[in-house]
């Protein structure tokens, strides 16, 4: 029940006076003066006189007193409908720039660098290294605007939007026009003044209105930079702009009918909650691509951080359409996130490039598939939410000649996420091993395979959280694959040249013969000499770009030919060099073959002749 505000007693002829005297339609004075602009007293009467036509309807019998009660509450309600309007736009601004700074300061659990930003209002657009930088200045969220106090429950921050005296004012208007049946007009005139404030602070947020269609025409950095702003938009929005503006309706409508307060809530803020929320819906049903894969979980991952504080200031009945919709945009994000990962496993396997790169290096798509799962893994906590089938392998594949096999029973405490990233890793083998077929030097095909391998198994090893997922039993295999790759390849090369010197094929027998043909000895050195000389040529341009992995090669080659040729010379040196021209035969010392491997897997020619040491 309404209580006056002042206990003086006013009776309907001097009630309806003050009413008619402040009759927007009777005078210029009435319109281009505001009673809540005046003195407390003046208010004050006015109220009382409104309380008294109340009074007065409630208890009329004649149909004359009803029409000058009815009349009088009109023109009343018209009025209070107007001081109502002119006090919220009086005390209706875009809330400070240091307020809109998101209070929570939580930072994910991995260390990502361009996820979800620091969610501050810049007075200009985001620069790339703001978007970039983390959740730093989140820090100044402790402080507040000198014009505005708030308090705080967990990561909510609900400002004082507008001073208590005003909310005291705005109430017993409002507490006055609902009981008079205005109601609606009460809830229109709050939701459009208060509204166009949450827009105006929509705006200094940058939050955009885009279609599915805008989002499909924006490049890609165009679009991750809409995403990381919209999430630090987000953030701020939820926990800051529509909590204070449940707070502010609960403060003047709280208990003046049932679901008031809720209703004026819902009035400002709803539109702007669709408008908000449609960009995360447009970009969960938007084209997928692997790219958007991390945006796409930024957005998850902030939404799902953001689903509480949704639950808590969206909680009434009226407002399920927002917890509904924010639900569901967090699972068709999951769901996008998990086709993206399928999408991508399938691309993998069928990349069709077939030109072979240069000199048997990494593949681009090994580096960019490692780069990728890398990523991947600093999703891991989020992932692992999501993924909770195994990747579909086995017996749908049994016998399929372009997809290979995966046996999961020595894998079976690896978590679906982890068994999808080892089966990337499968098929990306699969597919190199396709490619390194195009090579025509079955050597350079060896080469290529252990340079993508060792890639894949250093990759891994560099990311913790991918190396803890595959496991160092796997990491094992995989460094037995690029090493047997490696005995490969020196097979493939080496025999054969080494086969020049073995000793079958030199000796003779006779009398007057020293029991070695100097005919068959030059030859071999002479196919020696063209062999090594055309291995030289040939894998100077070839490349190992890891450092360390091209010594060790270098080094092993080095093993098996430089005692073979020191011991090979040392038993037949003599003989040639007994004859006519011997620098034609023994080309090379031991020291050239040494300082000659030195120019192997560097990458790029070298001169037509060995460096020799001058003799």
């Amino acid at each position: 029940m309404m209580e006056p505000p002042e206990n003086v007693a006013v009776g309907f002829e001097s009630a309806e006076k003050i009413i008619l005297r402040w009759d927007l339609t009777a005078s210029e004075e009435a319109r281009e003066r505001m009673i809540f602009d005046g003195d407390r007293h003046e208010i004050d009467r006015y109220l009382q006189a409104v309380d008294e036509i109340q009074r007065s309807m409630e208890s009329a019998t004649i149909a004359d007193d009803q029409n000058k009660s009815n009349s009088a509450i009109q023109i009343a309600m018209a009025r209070l409908e107007d001081e109502f309007r002119n006090i919220l736009i009086a005390h209706t601004s875009p809330i400070e720039t240091d307020s809109l700074v998101d209070p929570s300061s939580s930072t994910h659990s991995t260390s990502r660098t361009d996820s979800t930003g620091d969610g501050e209002l810049q007075d200009e657009d985001f620069s790339e290294d703001d978007a970039m930088s983390k959740e730093a200045k989140l820090q100044r969220g402790e402080s507040s605007t000198s014009a505005a106090s708030y308090r705080s429950a967990n990561s909510i921050r609900e400002l004082d939007l507008i001073p208590c005296e005003v909310i005291y004012d705005l109430r017993s208007i409002a507490e006055r026009m609902i009981s008079a049946g205005y109601f609606r007009e009460c809830v229109q005139v709050y939701g459009s003044v208060r509204k166009s404030a949450v827009d105006a602070s929509f705006r200094r947020l940058k939050v955009e209105k885009l279609s599915i269609g805008d989002i499909q025409r924006l490049e890609r950095e165009a679009l991750e930079t809409k995403i990381r702003r919209w999430i630090r938009a987000a953030k701020v929005c939820v926990r800051i702009l529509f909590a204070s503006e449940k707070r502010l309706s609960e403060q003047i409508f709280e208990g003046l009918g049932t679901a008031t307060d809720d209703a004026c809530f819902m009035e400002t803020v709803k539109g702007p909650a669709i408008q908000l929320f449609s960009f995360a819906e447009a970009i969960s049903i938007s084209r997928r691509s692997p790219e958007k894969l991390f945006k796409i979980l930024d957005l998850h991952d902030a939404l799902s951080d953001l689903l509480p504080e949704i639950d808590v200031i969206f909680q009434s009945k009226s407002s399920e359409s927002i917890r509904v919709q924010a639900a569901e945009i967090l699972s068709r994000l999951a769901e996008a996130a998990r086709g993206i990962l399928s999408e991508f496993e399938n691309a993998v396997l069928r990349e069709p490039s077939q030109i072979p790169v240069p000199g048997g290096t990494i593949h681009p798509l090994t580096r960019y598939v490692m780069n990728y799962i890398s990523l991947i893994s600093d999703y891991k906590q989020t992932l692992i939410e999501l993924i909770v089938s195994k990747p579909s392998t086995g017996s749908r594949y049994s016998g399929d000649p372009t997809t290979p096999d995966m046996e999961f029973a020595e894998l079976e405490e690896r978590t679906p996420l982890a068994l999808h990233l080892i089966w990337i890793i499968v098929i990306l083998q699969f597919n190199l091993e396709g490619k390194s077929k195009h090579y025509k030097d079955a050597s350079l095909a060896h080469l290529f395979i252990m340079n993508n391998v060792h890639y894949i198994v250093q990759k891994s090893k560099g990311s913790p959280e991918l190396r803890e997922m595959i496991s160092d039993d796997y990491l094992r295999k995989l460094t037995g694959k690029y090493r047997q790759a490696a005995t490969s390849y020196q097979r493939s090369t080496w025999v054969s040249v080494l086969y020049c010197l073995r000793d079958e094929g030199l000796h003779v027998s006779g009398s007057f013969s020293s029991g070695v043909s100097k005919s068959a000895l030059r030859e071999r050195f002479k196919t020696f000499n063209a062999m090594f000389e055309e291995v030289h040529r040939t894998q100077a341009t070839w490349l190992i770009p890891d450092t360390q992995l091209r010594e060790e090669l270098r080094i092993s080659i080095s093993e098996k030919l430089i005692p073979a040729y020191r011991s090979f010379l040392g038993r037949f040196r003599s003989h040639i060099e007994s004859g006519r021209h011997p620098e034609t035969y023994i080309k090379y010392s031991v020291e050239d073959l040494e300082t000659a491997v030195l120019d192997f897997f560097e990458g790029y020619p070298v001169s037509q002749h060995l460096r020799r040491r001058s003799q």
